[in-house]
């Protein structure tokens, strides 16, 4: 093991679990979480597993630190959503052997569907929340985590950004360090059952745990004070330091490493010591609120910059000092790359034929959700993970449909995440009698994230075998009556089964098995385009498929396929009036 290497914040922090004599870890696969547990899997000193969703994971990593071992879980900002019943509660109890709650947050939206500031759930619980900077940061933090969760008897929130979790910088390693204390089950119910009676005991002491909290922030390695020119000096935390640093390098910076809650003293200290105090934070003003509730006299803040969105050093530098940083001109020229399901992907077919039906889809987080997306746009709502099927099962109850198809609706779900939380949903619907079609696409992966496995691949996430969980049997137990399967390569007969179950008044389950070919590595022979047939029609194109283009000579056009990218998936050709693509 070289004592030094270049890692993402996510392999940090995995490389930090492992320093800190993690024994268990425990998540659900999200942008821009998922390669922490990936990468801790390869530390075979610590247990890890993915859960079916954050709030089992939260469980999980609950139960771990009840037996005294130290803990770690993983997930994306809206993954705490899940997990929050969890750890609010768990505020009250408190640790056994540390645990650190990682919620990996997404400014800017780069793969989410929004873009929540969970410093919030730092506040809202009463639990300290650590945020790095960079890659070292994020392997030393973590262990710093776990003392502070030892120590003062709390979970702690681990919060990093995308650009935290997927950039790279250099991290030296050292040794892994174990509790000589084997994790042993201990029956404390006082603090361990949370009975309203030992709930009522358990809030005092979160209220006064807060309060010695605050007092370690004052001195804690976690924040520093670096010292510059006086007239400008900048609060900042996660990656804003590292642009304040770039864009504003004579400032003075106080840069929070601990930011719930707050060094008061420390704060004020700084702020007597600066010309004009500037609070630079993405997101939601959350320190810049409780530095102006000090009484602490705030320059500019969110006045200056957005609550949306990601900074820049450049953006920093524009506002605060009103000039440039000299950079490189972007590239010009580079042909736009809009996100589309992948040659050969089950669920190009499938949303070829809802978007001729025109129903109402009901759709869910995963791959499908480009579903959405021009050309095909035939997804027509997506809240949250296992919404899908709920929110169809509402709606069927309040519209007449009749025979109107676009008055019907179909919900869309993935395999994971039908396991994450559509099952509740869909037992929900055959207990209060819906009467929504439901489609499971069953591709035995969770796609969006790059193929992790869940509890229908058969593996875990060490590789071993596993149950493969069967979606058919399962709906079957919940009392449905109407499961059928399609294939989803076959047209005629996804057409045929949907007008089907759409004239069915009952519910059903239709469950699309194919695999991920992406993952599965699934190819047939390659399809060509006979140009002589081909009238450049564009009809193939619309089931937005990457390997098709079309080809404008003079006024002569037609279709070609990528024969580096087509699976011979047949989509294209079945769509096809003139017999062009075989």
């Amino acid at each position: 093991m070289p004592e030094r290497a270049i890692l993402s914040g996510n392999e940090a922090i995995a490389r930090g679990a492992y320093e800190a004599g993690v024994v268990l870890a425990s998540a659900y696969p999200g942008t821009p979480s998922t390669e922490i547990l990936e990468n801790v899997s390869k530390y075979k000193d610590i247990y890890s597993e993915w859960s079916p969703n954050e709030k089992v994971a939260m469980e999980v990593g609950v139960g771990s630190s009840i037996a005294g071992a130290r803990t770690l879980v993983a997930m994306k900002h809206v993954g705490v959503n899940v997990a929050a019943d969890a750890l609010f509660t768990f505020s009250y109890t408190g640790v056994g052997g540390g645990l650190v709650l990682v919620s990996a947050d997404d400014p800017a939206m780069h793969s989410s569907q929004n873009e929540q500031d969970n410093r919030n759930y730092g506040k809202f619980a009463k639990i300290p929340v650590v945020e790095p900077s960079d890659s070292q940061e994020a392997k030393e933090f973590v262990g710093l985590a776990l003392e502070i969760s030892e120590e003062f008897d709390t979970p702690v929130l681990f919060r990093t950004t995308t650009r935290v979790s997927h950039s790279k910088s250099l991290v030296s390693f050292a040794e892994r360090r174990v509790a000589e204390k084997k994790p042993e089950l201990v029956k404390d119910m006082p603090k361990y059952t949370m009975l309203p009676a030992f709930g009522r005991r358990k809030h005092p002491l979160v209220e006064e745990r807060i309060e010695k909290l605050k007092a370690y922030a004052e001195s804690s390695p976690l924040n520093r004070i670096e010292m510059a020119d006086t007239k400008i000096g900048v609060v900042t935390n996660g990656i804003t330091y590292q642009y304040v640093k770039d864009a504003l390098p004579e400032a003075s910076v106080l840069k929070l490493g601990m930011t719930y809650p707050l060094p008061t003293k420390l704060i004020k200290d700084f702020a007597a010591q600066v010309d004009q105090l500037y609070v630079i934070e993405e997101l939601d003003p959350f320190f810049e609120e409780q530095i102006r509730l000090m009484g602490v006299d705030v320059a500019h803040g969110k006045d200056l910059f957005s609550l949306c969105g990601e900074f820049s050093p450049q953006l920093i530098r524009e506002k605060v000092v009103e000039s440039s940083l000299t950079l490189q001109d972007v590239a010009e020229g580079l042909p736009a790359r809009p996100p589309a399901f992948c040659p050969g992907c089950s669920h190009r077919g499938i949303f070829t034929i809802l978007k001729k039906l025109k129903v109402f889809v009901s759709g869910d987080i995963g791959c499908y959700t480009l579903g959405a997306l021009p050309p095909i746009q035939a997804l027509h709502s997506c809240v949250c993970m296992g919404a899908s099927i709920g929110m169809a099962h509402g709606m069927s109850h309040v519209i007449e449909t009749g025979d109107d198809l676009t008055q019907k609706t179909v919900a869309v779900i993935g395999d994971s995440t039908f396991f994450h939380s559509g099952m509740t949903g869909l037992l929900n619907s055959v207990y209060n009698k819906g009467i929504s079609v439901v489609m499971i696409l069953d591709n035995r992966t969770t796609g969006m994230t790059g193929g992790q496995e869940n509890p229908g691949t058969g593996k875990t996430l060490s590789g071993e075998d596993a149950i493969s969980a069967d979606i058919p049997a399962m709906a079957r137990a919940f009392g449905i009556q109407e499961v059928v399967a399609v294939d989803p390569y076959n047209l005629e007969e996804v057409e045929d089964t949907l007008r089907a179950e759409l004239a069915n008044p009952q519910l059903s389950v239709i469950v699309v098995e194919a695999p991920c070919v992406l993952r599965y590595r699934i190819s047939k022979p390659v399809l060509k385009v006979d140009p002589e047939k081909c009238t450049g029609c564009k009809r193939c194109l619309q089931v937005s498929c990457n390997a098709l283009s079309l080809i404008e000579e003079d006024d002569n056009s037609y279709v070609e396929i990528d024969p580096n990218l087509c699976v011979g998936c047949t989509v294209c050709a079945q769509v096809c009036k003139f017999d062009a693509i075989s």
